[in-house]
C-alpha cells in the first residue's frame, strides 16, 4: 500500500515537472543560457554613440524582473550588420513573431519573459530615439503586470537573457529577431 502511495507521489512530481518545463521553454528555442547579465562595455569592433540613460535590461538574476528607466533605442553595428540596441550599455533588442503590429499586445508572458525579458520605461516616461534609428518609437501597456514596453514601429521590444556583452546577438532563433534600424 505505501509503495502503491510513493508511486504515485513520484509520478504526479515527474508529471508537473515535465508541465513546467514545457511552459517554460514554450517561447524558447535550443542553446543560450537563461541567466541573463547586464553589460557596460563595448564590443570589439561594434560602434554606437553612448548615451548616458538607464535602461530596462537583463538583469544577473533572471527570475528578477527588469527594472523599467528612460530608454534610449539606437543603432550600433556589430558583426557587420547594424542593428538596435537600447540605452549605454549597447544591449541587442529583439522582435518577437508572434507578435502583431500595432495591436498593443505582448505575445510574450510567463516562462517567456525569463529568456526574453521585456525592454521597458518607467510610468510616465517616453522611450527616444538615438542615432541611426529611422523608425518610430512607443510604448504598449503589458497585460500582466502593466509596465510600458518600447515598440518599435509598433512591435514590442524583448532582450535576450543570453546575451552577455554589448552587441551580442545570440537571441537571434526562429520566432526572434533582430531589430534593424
Amino acid at each position: 500500500m505505501k509503495r502503491s502511495i510513493l508511486t504515485k507521489t513520484y509520478l504526479r512530481l515527474g508529471v508537473g515537472l515535465l508541465a513546467i518545463a514545457a511552459v517554460v521553454g514554450a517561447c524558447s528555442s535550443t542553446g543560450g543560457s537563461t541567466t541573463a547579465a547586464t553589460a557596460t562595455q563595448g564590443v570589439a569592433g561594434a560602434t554606437a554613440t553612448p548615451v548616458a540613460v538607464s535602461t530596462s535590461a537583463p538583469v544577473a538574476d533572471a527570475t528578477s524582473a527588469p527594472v523599467a528607466g528612460s530608454a534610449t533605442v539606437m543603432a550600433q553595428t556589430a558583426g557587420g550588420q547594424t542593428i538596435l540596441v537600447a540605452g549605454s550599455n549597447g544591449m541587442t533588442v529583439y522582435t518577437f513573431t508572434s507578435d502583431a503590429v500595432g495591436s498593443g499586445k505582448s505575445a510574450c508572458s510567463g516562462g517567456c519573459l525569463v529568456k526574453w525579458p521585456a525592454l521597458t520605461v518607467a510610468a510616465g516616461a517616453a522611450p527616444s530615439a538615438g542615432p541611426g534609428v529611422k523608425g518610430t518609437l512607443g510604448t504598449i501597456t503589458r497585460a500582466d503586470d502593466s509596465s510600458l514596453q518600447v515598440t518599435y514601429n509598433g512591435l514590442p521590444l524583448y532582450f535576450y537573457a543570453g546575451d552577455k556583452a554589448a552587441g551580442d546577438t545570440n537571441g537571434s532563433y526562429p520566432n526572434w529577431n533582430l531589430v534593424k534600424p
